[in-house]
């Protein structure tokens, strides 16, 4: 048995979870509502302070699915309720970023500045030229949007100016060294 799937998702005050049919569930909070297609090889019980994931069958898909169905929705439950944030820095001289008509502008040291678009659901700002704040209530929109800002400059190992998450260690090589 699947130690992660075997363990009840708790619902807190303020989280409807329902299930429209056997193969969808719906979460709805205080930060969103979010949705998602249930593997065909597991089926999910509710009550009333709780979500259970069970498996259907015994072979390896379904045991995959087992623990990954009931990580989601740990993952949909915490997303409606305190929303997951991704900080980015932008290190190098006069490079910025600014939100603008539902895209991130990055200037990054290119002939024109990239320009990423905000997926539905998620929040992007600027706090300052230098640093882009994205939230939502969707884990994987999230990650997904802060990858692309990232990939836009990944931070390059000399100098260590490029894009990168807040706290990220990039170790810097040495760089060439003139004998005399």
């Amino acid at each position: 048995m699947s130690r992660i799937g075997k363990l009840p998702v708790a619902i807190p005050k303020g989280v409807q979870v329902t299930q429209p049919s056997p193969r969808d569930i719906t979460v709805k909070g205080p930060k969103g509502e979010l949705s998602l297609k249930v593997s065909p090889n597991v089926e999910l019980a509710l009550s009333a302070e709780s979500v259970a994931v069970k498996r259907l069958r015994q072979d390896r898909q379904a045991r995959i699915d087992h623990g990954t169905m009931r990580a989601h929705i740990k993952n949909m439950v915490h997303g409606v309720t305190k929303g997951y944030e991704q900080q980015l820095e932008i290190v190098g001289v006069g490079w910025n970023a600014s939100v603008a008509k539902g895209k991130v502008n990055l200037v990054v040291g290119y002939c024109k500045p990239v320009e990423v678009p905000i997926p539905a659901g998620v929040i992007a700002a600027c706090p300052s030229p230098t640093s882009i704040l994205v939230t939502g209530a969707d884990v994987q929109a999230v990650g997904q949007l802060a990858a692309r800002l990232r990939r836009a400059r990944p931070p390059e190992p000399y100098k260590g100016k490029g894009v990168r998450f807040k706290g990220e260690i990039v170790r810097q090589k040495q760089g060439k060294t003139f004998g005399s």
